[in-house]
């Protein structure tokens, strides 16, 4: 029995010293990577990784533009290929008033300049987004359909119409509220330019 005890005894030592030394602070002889060259996982300052190590997306891809979603037509959208780009995404619903009055003008835009157009149709079922981009003439660029508003959330929106510019350089302005069509036009040329 004393032989348990004993064994027991110097087993718990042997824990107590190990946890001990897991503790220390980085660098330090305590601490069991400090000669490795990596960071620890779950550090909450690890390493800078190399050009090599990034996954292609996240080089220069805004965070609001981390995103998939599907279009409307039924094809996969990656918000990642609109970085290094100029583009305007507009957020729409069909049951909208403001964004039924404005398509015409979105359309004209979407037309006449080289900025890329990405509709972001939610709050109504997939058919009701399908016919108002027919009935209010805005099938000229791509709609994604965002149900359960994910994207709306990912660049703050809370209100319909709004819209999100996007420039070339991955700066994100979002603009929650109708745009006539000269101010519409005069953020479109800019971002353009």
């Amino acid at each position: 029995m004393l032989r348990v005890r004993s064994f027991g005894t110097a087993l718990a030592a042997v824990v107590v010293l190990t946890l001990a030394a897991c503790g220390g602070e980085p660098g330090t002889a305590g601490d069991p990577d400090a000669s490795a060259p990596e960071a620890k996982a779950g550090s909450s300052q690890p390493e800078p990784a190399s050009p090599e190590d990034q996954p292609a997306q996240s080089a220069g891809v805004p965070e609001e533009l981390d995103f998939t979603a599907t279009t409307l037509d039924g094809a996969a959208f990656s918000g990642a290929s609109l970085a290094g780009k100029p583009a305007v995404l507009w957020f729409w619903a069909p049951w909208c008033p403001s964004c039924r009055a404005e398509a015409p003008a979105v359309a004209k835009a979407a037309d006449a300049n080289s900025v890329t157009f990405v509709g972001v149709a939610a709050q109504d079922s997939p058919e009701a987004m399908r016919d108002f981009v027919d009935q209010y003439g805005v099938g000229n660029f791509r709609h994604l359909e965002d149900e359960n508003a994910d994207i709306w959330r990912r660049f703050g929106i809370t209100y319909q119409p709004a819209y999100a510019f996007v420039s070339a350089d991955g700066t994100v302005e979002v603009v929650k509220e109708r745009l006539s069509e000269e101010e519409l036009n005069s953020r479109v040329e800019q971002l353009g330019s």
